[in-house]
């Protein structure tokens, strides 16, 4: 989901589902484009009334971590297509769907990283898969997986960020301006995180259903348009149904997101190395994605801010994606490889 719809989205549920009370509509359609095409190639496993969907391919090699993939803001499981059969041949790997998306059940709101972060842990406790880990987060993903580091920092060994998001991103304000995420951020509490009651689709108010279900279907028109074209053919038809579902918009619904960005900043800058000597890599595209007259001075703040993040670790190190865009997985999925199994050797020594 590109950054103009995203927060048109967020804007939607703001105005129509987080502040106004919830009022029963008829019961979601059961239909043929309601079930997914094809069954899911993991585990649906229940976290505490929704199940969310884990694949989990290639042998463990005790003591070697299991290595967990977390993918941006609009994806899910299939965006590792390319790169999960690679690391499966030398490590047990696991790519999973966020409440909502992919498979998995929609989940508890509002989808605070927070909350995200818990479910992933529970997720991969209720599977058995015990630390260490090396996790694996593209864009929106890598800030999960920095605040999964930091929530439950004896489970993680090593990271890899591909794309990750920057501490301080450009967001679209209420007013249309671009602004930045700080500029945002209200200071307000993050919500606790909760265990239970996920949202329902008749829970949704039905003037933001009816706005939702207009905007799905666009969606999933748009749906594998390059470099998702490079995705298999499976992986493209999955992620067709998925954009026309509501629950691949409810799925995106933080509007704290600012404020847990914020606390991302503060962890970062409050010591030199926040990550201690944690195997860290950090890749970055080598394309330009940026436009306008100011593009070039974007693409330079946008390596800044990766090397930046790279310094999160004595052992960290900034790699550049020579022919890919953001989506560097599907770019160059290689490229991804070989930056987790470099992790994954480094921590073994």
């Amino acid at each position: 989901m590109n950054r103009i719809s995203r927060a048109f989205f967020f804007a939607l549920f703001r105005t129509t589902l987080l502040s106004v009370a919830f009022h029963a509509v008829p019961a979601w359609a059961e239909s043929k484009s309601s079930q997914p095409p094809f069954p899911p190639p993991g585990r649906l496993i229940d976290i505490g009334g929704w199940r969310l969907h884990l694949n989990c391919t290639g042998e463990s090699r005790a003591p070697q971590p299991t290595v967990i993939l977390e993918s941006g803001v609009g994806d899910f499981s299939v965006e590792w297509s390319l790169v999960q059969p690679g690391v499966a041949r030398f490590a047990r790997v696991c790519s999973y769907d966020r409440a909502g998306d992919g498979w998995s059940d929609l989940g508890p709101h509002p989808r605070t990283m927070h909350q995200i972060v818990y479910e992933l842990h529970t997720l991969l406790e209720k599977a058995g898969i015990k630390p260490p880990l090396v996790l694996v987060g593209h864009s929106y993903g890598g800030w999960l997986i920095r605040l999964y580091a930091s929530t439950y920092p004896a489970d993680v060994a090593g990271m890899v960020l591909v794309e990750t998001g920057a501490d301080n991103p450009r967001r679209m304000s209420p007013d249309g301006k671009l602004v930045r995420s700080s500029d945002l951020a209200m200071g307000r509490a993050i919500p606790p995180v909760q265990v239970s009651d996920p949202l329902r689709v008749s829970d949704i108010p039905s003037d933001a259903l009816s706005k939702m279900t207009a905007g799905i279907q666009e969606a999933a028109k748009h749906a594998n348009e390059p470099p998702r074209d490079k995705l298999p053919p499976d992986a493209r038809q999955m992620r067709t149904w998925a954009l026309g579902q509501v629950g691949h918009v409810a799925a995106a619904v933080n509007p704290f997101e600012n404020e847990e960005l914020a606390g991302l900043r503060a962890e970062r800058t409050k010591i030199r190395y926040q990550l201690g000597d944690m195997p860290l890599i950090v890749l970055t595209r080598g394309m330009p994605e940026e436009d306008g007259p100011d593009a070039k001075g974007l693409e330079e703040e946008h390596r800044r801010d990766h090397k930046a993040i790279a310094g999160m670790s004595s052992n960290g190190k900034l790699v550049i994606a020579a022919r890919s865009g953001h989506h560097i997985q599907l770019d160059e999925p290689e490229l991804v490889i070989n930056a987790i199994r470099e992790v994954l050797a480094a921590v073994r020594k």
